[in-house]
C-alpha cells in the first residue's frame, strides 16, 4: 500500500521523459497469499522484479535472513538509491545493507515516533532513521521529531502519506464483499474491528474483557471482525462463545476491507495504518492502544486512544451510537499526490548528476 503510488509516480515520469529506472523487491516477510500477493493485483501494480522469499522466523532470523539475501541482490543490482517504507523488519535490514554499502537511503514514513520502546516497530524506525540520508514525512509532527533527534532540515522533505494516494486512486475500485448481503449489512450500521497486537490479543482475560465491553456498548449493532489466524486461535483455545452480534470472517483484500472501513458507523483498533485511513474517510476511529506514532489522527482526525480503559471504550461507542462523535479534518498533503512528490524531490536531489540515469530500489 505504501509502494503503490511511488511506482504508479514513477511510471508517470517515466511517460513524461523521466530517466527514472527501478526494481521492485519483495522481501517475502509478508508471505501469506492474503497479505502480500493479492495487494499487488488490487493496487494494480506490477509483481517484484525479485522475490528475496524469507518467509517467517524470529526477529533477529528474519532481519538476518533479509539482509543476506538483500545484500546479494544489491551487490549484482547497482543502485543510486534505496527507498525503504514504513517500520517492518525489512525496512531495517534493508537500510543497514545498503549503507554499509555506500548506498544512500530514502525512508518514506520516516519520523514518526510512539515513543514506545516495548514496540518492534519503533525499534525499526528509530534504527532506520538513524543511518538513513532523505526522509519523506507524512506531517510536521515526524519533521518536529527527526529535526529533534538532530537531523538536518535539507534531509527532510514533508510530501504526505502514500497509503492516502492508495485509497485515493482505487476509492472508486472499492469492492462490496460477500459479507455485506450474506450478512444483511446496512451503511453507518455496523461496526468494524481489528486486532492483533500482543497486548491485546495474547491474554485471554484481556481479549475476554476487550469483547465483553465492546459487545455490552453496541447493543444489537452487527460488529465486523476480520480475526487474524493467530487471534482466532487465542479465541478457540478460549472456547469463547460468540455473541450474536459479533461476525468473525477471514482477512478480506483491500479494496473489499476498505469499502467496509468507508460505511461503517465506526472502527475500533490497534492497528496504525488504520488510524489514518479512517481520519481521511471522516470515520470514527476507537484506537485499542495507550500511544499513537500518528498523533495526527488525533488532533486533527477522527481518532481517539483508548488504551486499557474500558469505561471510556464504552462511552465512546455509546457516544457514535447517539450520533455525537467529533467531527475531524484532514492533514495537509493528503491528498492522493504524494507519490509524484516524493518522484520530484528525488530527481532534484540528484539533478547534479545530469548523465545519470537513475536507478532506485
Amino acid at each position: 500500500m505504501k509502494i503503490a503510488s511511488l511506482i504508479h509516480a514513477i511510471k508517470k515520469r517515466q511517460e513524461e521523459g523521466g530517466r527514472i529506472t527501478y526494481q521492485l523487491v519483495h522481501t517475502g516477510q509478508h508471505y501469506d497469499q492474503k497479505l502480500s500477493d493479492v495487494f499487488f493485483e488490487d493496487l494494480q501494480i506490477p509483481l517484484p522484479d525479485v522475490n528475496l522469499e524469507v518467509g517467517s522466523g524470529t526477529h533477529a532470523q528474519q532481519t538476518a535472513e533479509i539482509m543476506i539475501r538483500f545484500e546479494k541482490f544489491l551487490l549484482d543490482t547497482p543502485s543510486d538509491l534505496v527507498i525503504v517504507v514504513g517500520d517492518v523488519n525489512s525496512t531495517l535490514a534493508c537500510s543497514i545493507v545498503a549503507k554499509k554499502l555506500g548506498i544512500s537511503v530514502a525512508h518514506v514514513e520516516g519520523g514518526i515516533r510512539s515513543d514506545d520502546w516495548s514496540m518492534p516497530e519503533e525499534i525499526n524506525r528509530l534504527a532506520t532513521d538513524a543511518i538513513t540520508d532523505i526522509f519523506f514525512t507524512t506531517t510536521a509532527f515526524a519533521n518536529q521529531n527527526l529535526l529533534r533527534e538532530g537531523k538536518h532540515e535539507n534531509q527532510l522533505h514533508l510530501v504526505g502519506n502514500t497509503m492516502i494516494d492508495s485509497l485515493v486512486r482505487n476509492r472508486s475500485r472499492l469492492t462490496e464483499p460477500e459479507i455485506f448481503s450474506t450478512y444483511r449489512l446496512n451503511k453507518k450500521d455496523y461496526f468494524l474491528m481489528t486486532l492483533h497486537r500482543p497486548s491485546n490479543v495474547d491474554e485471554p482475560e484481556v481479549l475476554d474483557r476487550l469483547l465483553q465491553s465492546i459487545t455490552r456498548a453496541i447493543g444489537s449493532t452487527k460488529l465486523i471482525f476480520p480475526v487474524h489466524p493467530r487471534t482466532q486461535k487465542r479465541l478457540e483455545d478460549m472456547n469463547y462463545q460468540l455473541p450474536g452480534q459479533l461476525i468473525l470472517v477471514e482477512p478480506l483484500r483491500y479494496l473489499e476491507f476498505i469499502y467496509l472501513v468507508e460505511h461503517a458507523k465506526a472502527v475500533i483498533t490497534d492497528s496504525g495504518g488504520i488510524q489514518e485511513e479512517t481520519t481521511f474517510l471522516q470515520v470514527p476511529c476507537l484506537t485499542l492502544r495507550s500511544n499513537t506514532e500518528r498523533p495526527e489522527t488525533i488532533t486533527i482526525g477522527t481518532n481517539i486512544l483508548i488504551g486499557d480503559r474500558m469505561d471510556l471504550l464504552e462511552s465512546s461507542l455509546s457516544q457514535i451510537q447517539n450520533g455525537k462523535w467529533k467531527s475531524g479534518g484532514i492533514p495537509d498533503f493528503w491528498d492522493g499526490k504524494t507519490g509524484e512528490r516524493i518522484v520530484s524531490a528525488i530527481e532534484q536531489i540528484f539533478a547534479k548528476r545530469p548523465a545519470a540515469v537513475y536507478n532506485y530500489t
